[in-house]
């Protein structure tokens, strides 16, 4: 058998990060197996759904790097095969239809109520003689669910789940004007696409007793279940906007990269021994839905960062170089990149995030002269403007241009001054980056090069004067 998985959102807004992991159980499981991962967007409520909803859908999944195997299904077109398979089952006595009206209904839940009973459809019309229905009232159509014994869910995080038959009533397949039903709408699409393992969160296990009851009342076999906890926030309630930011792009935006974010919500549930840096090649190596975890998983984002901080120090130093290039608020011409790429390798030792990144590596691209910050401002005032007016001409004369050459000669002029290279680097640090942190700043001036060093020397000198 080939294992068949599928995702299937609805297009009513972003892509939520609970279900980007559920997007992420499906992929590995289906990569496991050698199998097949489908793409479904669920978009019968006409209302909410969005083509702009649509599109953020496909673009979270291509950035988390999770890629389907077909051409996605459009649920809503297709309606009419949904509707094929409840007529065959009106013709086989499989379902009917039901003319009770809204005020019938509510007249009946009211007294179940008064009574203390569960409130469901009580079967009114299942065996009455449709000759008996009231002129111009358009009815439901109802599946006959079975009334003795139970339905059972061998599933896969859940174990094995039961509910006696007399607990469910008769649901609607298609409603009064012939649109069909989710949970048939479900079932008929999950059949029709071959999925074999329908993985998603436990708020549907209730759902799939009536899919299971559908299935075998069509003749179908149903697919193997598993329902995974959902993701909560550090607070044990479930994740939510007042958690903080719920949709992948926000994470995107926020700097962190998608190979961190398929690692944390890979652990978020599922575990494999004491790893904690897990590659794609071992996430589908060792994938298993039986290792899913009943408990709901709890989101920390400070878990998350740090991770994103180990997966940044790893990547390939040109691609963060274009990553970052958007988030320096200028254009980066051909000396910039070059700059940026000489400074990642340490640029990228400091960052947890791509903002970060961003923040830290500004100093390599902006314009002369640099604005410097209230900080830097009091390094290269006073007596630290008199140690960068002193370096200034001992370094227009260093040779080699490099590091070493720049950090021996600063180390001499501070043992000739009686001070300790600490208070001649920070005054060279402020004056060439703008900020009182950076990467190692003899490592800065080798990658600046000698004339940009001494130009901004030189435009600090004048700040100092005018200050």
């Amino acid at each position: 058998m080939t294992v068949v998985t599928r995702f299937a959102p609805s297009p009513t807004g972003f892509l939520h990060i609970g279900g980007a992991r559920t997007a992420l159980f499906n992929w590995l499981y289906a990569r496991h197996h050698g199998g097949r991962f489908l793409l479904r967007i669920e978009d019968t409520d006409r209302l909410r759904s969005t083509p702009e909803a649509v599109d953020a859908i496909f673009e979270g999944l291509r950035w988390l790097g999770l890629d389907w195997d077909e051409e996605p299904v459009f649920q809503f077109t297709r309606a009419p095969r949904h509707a094929e398979v409840v007529h065959a089952l009106l013709a086989e006595g499989k379902a009917y239809r039901c003319y009770a009206s809204q005020e019938e209904l509510a007249a009946m839940r009211e007294a179940q109520k008064a009574a203390g009973q569960p409130m469901r459809y009580d079967g009114r019309w299942r065996d009455r003689d449709p000759a008996e229905a009231p002129e111009g009232v358009k009815p439901v159509i109802r599946m006959k669910a079975p009334r003795d014994g139970e339905t059972v869910i061998e599933d896969q995080v859940q174990g094995r789940v039961t509910v006696a038959n007399d607990q469910l009533d008769d649901m609607i397949l298609l409603r009064s004007d012939g649109t069909p039903t989710y949970m048939l709408s479900v079932v008929v699409d999950d059949h029709d696409m071959g999925v074999t393992h329908v993985v998603r969160g436990d708020d549907h296990l209730t759902n799939a007793f009536r899919q299971s009851q559908l299935y075998r009342l069509i003749g179908w076999e149903p697919p193997t279940f598993a329902h995974i906890p959902l993701i909560h926030g550090p607070d044990g309630a479930k994740l939510s906007k007042r958690h903080g930011a719920l949709g992948t792009d926000a994470y995107r935006d926020m700097g962190y990269l998608p190979e961190a974010m398929r690692n944390y919500l890979l652990r978020l549930g599922w575990g494999h021994g004491d790893d904690e840096i897990i590659s794609d090649a071992q996430a589908v190596a060792w994938f298993d839905i039986a290792a899913v975890g009943k408990a709901a998983a709890r989101f920390d984002m400070v878990k998350l960062t740090s991770l994103n901080g180990h997966y940044l120090r790893q990547a390939d130093d040109a691609r963060l170089v274009d990553l970052i290039a958007g988030r320096l608020g200028q254009t980066v011409n051909e000396e910039g990149q070059r700059r940026l790429m000489a400074g990642m390798a340490g640029l990228k030792e400091r960052a947890k995030t791509l903002i970060d990144l961003a923040d830290s590596a500004a100093f390599y691209v902006r314009p002369r002269p640099l604005a410097l910050d209230d900080k830097a401002l009091k390094q290269v005032t006073g007596d630290g403007a008199a140690t960068v007016a002193r370096l200034r001409d001992r370094l227009a004369a260093v040779e080699p241009w490099s590091r070493d050459s720049l950090e021996a000669d600063a180390r001499a002029a501070a043992e000739e001054t009686g001070l300790k290279l600490g208070k001649v680097a920070q005054p060279l640090r402020a004056a060439l980056t703008g900020t009182t942190v950076s990467p190692p700043i003899f490592e800065v001036m080798e990658i600046l090069g000698r004339a940009e060093t001494l130009a901004r020397l030189d435009d600090c000198l004048r700040l100092a004067a005018d200050a």
